[in-house]
């Protein structure tokens, strides 16, 4: 872990600190790209990480970012129905142009512009969760109820109901 942070993860930092959120964003020397990487890393569950996941409706070309366990897949149908519109899986530059991050680095808030932010009920179970921080190698640990009020996210179900 290093103290120094990239540019990328001290924009996210100062978002974070910004938003009220009294968390350290850290950079570990290892990628956590997935979220199996990333509990690995933190020596936490799969569940307790919290992804950040943009999408774009199929007509507005609209961006929303849906936040989610990281055990969890998003149910495109319950987000279509949510935001009113289906939706697809954006490129990669066109995520980094709204959110000013790659992939695989996204934090929750402090994007290039504002998002409407969904945030899955599954993740309020939890009294710490951890998002990425601006980079593959960069997390915080945040309060699930703090994430939705910085965010101004809506908690909603939005995963798939395992079969």
């Amino acid at each position: 872990m290093s103290d120094a942070l990239s540019a990328s993860a001290q924009r996210a930092q100062a978002a974070v600190l910004a938003a009220g959120i009294e968390a350290r964003v850290t950079e570990h020397e290892t990628a956590a790209r997935t979220s199996a990487q990333a509990a690995e890393t933190l020596g936490c569950s799969v569940a307790e990480i919290a992804k950040s996941l943009v999408f774009r409706g199929a007509h507005s070309n609209e961006p929303v970012l849906v936040v989610a366990s990281g055990e969890h897949r998003i149910d495109l149908a319950k987000l279509a129905a949510l935001i009113g519109e289906p939706v697809h899986k954006p490129d990669a530059a066109y995520v980094r142009q709204v959110t000013g991050y790659a992939i695989g680095g996204i934090p929750p808030l402090g994007h290039a512009r504002a998002l409407p932010t969904l945030i899955d009920q599954s993740l309020l179970r939890f009294a710490k969760v951890y998002a990425a921080g601006g980079t593959p190698n960069a997390m915080f640990p945040v309060s699930p109820l703090e994430l939705v009020r910085a965010t101004a996210g809506r908690v909603v179900d939005i995963h798939e109901e395992a079969s």
